[in-house]
């Protein structure tokens, strides 16, 4: 019984600690100037004030950065998605040889700081013409994104049961025909908590999108937020409605796959 309070307790201020500020930044979103200056950050707005939102959307072309955004984390979450499936495949289940090493290399890959990245792909990017273009920002993301992918579905495929794949081979079922109709449907609870996390984790990069799009149509939404932090021309009403439209995206997609990610995680600690 006090195990269960003592959890009940920690989910309430968990909850407290992320909604307080969430609500504090919508009040300050919708209330004027005049309110924000007689009030103070923390009173409620005498109206709805919408003229911040308007003016940031207008200001910074929120809608294509909307569209960048989206465009980017879909494509990388399904492509890493997808790429951490193949190469967990063949580690995990395949066992090629050098596996422990190769996981050894993903895993340190993974844990490579962005700064130190950033020139050798500054460098290749310019190379091969894909500088300052969204597909060069979702090949990078999806190849790191993948590294963690593969790390983590190799542990899992390494103990998929093989009377299963067996079974399969027995009924003249391929390697790629195993692979989709048999590997990927069991494996779907935990394929969707990656492809969750892999599209908030790109939609809230800001280092290496700054860096590889420079030109105004391709920025981001984090980017767009963070140039023009610090502009006198942004009152705190205006900076509050630009924190509200770049965190309300990626809160309401995870609203609406909230029930796949805990189904995968249940799932995965049922297992």
């Amino acid at each position: 019984m006090i195990r269960k309070y003592s959890v009940l307790v920690s989910l309430v201020v968990l909850a407290v600690v992320m909604l307080v500020p969430f609500v504090i930044v919508t009040l300050n979103a919708v209330k004027s100037p005049a309110d924000y200056s007689s009030g103070g950050p923390l009173s409620l707005p005498s109206e709805l004030y919408l003229d911040g939102i308007v003016d940031f959307w207008n200001r910074v072309d929120f809608g294509g950065k909307l569209w960048n955004s989206l465009l980017i984390s879909g494509s990388v979450a399904v492509l890493a998605t997808v790429l951490s499936v193949l190469n967990a495949y063949a580690l995990g289940i395949g066992r090629v040889r050098g596996r422990v090493w190769i996981l050894v290399v993903f895993l340190v890959a993974n844990t490579l700081p962005q700064e130190a990245l950033v020139y050798p792909l500054y460098y290749l990017a310019k190379q091969v013409g894909l500088y300052d273009t969204r597909l060069g920002v979702i090949i990078i993301f999806t190849v790191i994104q993948s590294a963690f992918g593969t790390y983590l579905l190799s542990s899992v495929l390494g103990r998929f049961p093989h009377e299963i794949l067996e079974a399969a081979a027995l009924d003249g079922a391929g390697k790629w025909r195993a692979l989709w109709r048999i590997v990927v449907p069991i494996s779907k609870p935990t394929l969707s908590v990656l492809l969750v996390f892999f599209f908030i984790w790109t939609w809230n990069e800001f280092f290496l999108p700054l860096v590889f799009l420079i030109s105004n149509e391709n920025q981001t939404v984090p980017v767009a937020l963070g140039v023009l932090q610090g502009d006198k021309m942004m009152d705190a009403t205006m900076s509050s409605a630009s924190a509200l439209l770049g965190i309300l995206p990626a809160v309401v997609f995870f609203l609406i796959f909230q029930r796949t990610l805990t189904r995968g995680v249940t799932v995965g600690a049922v297992k």
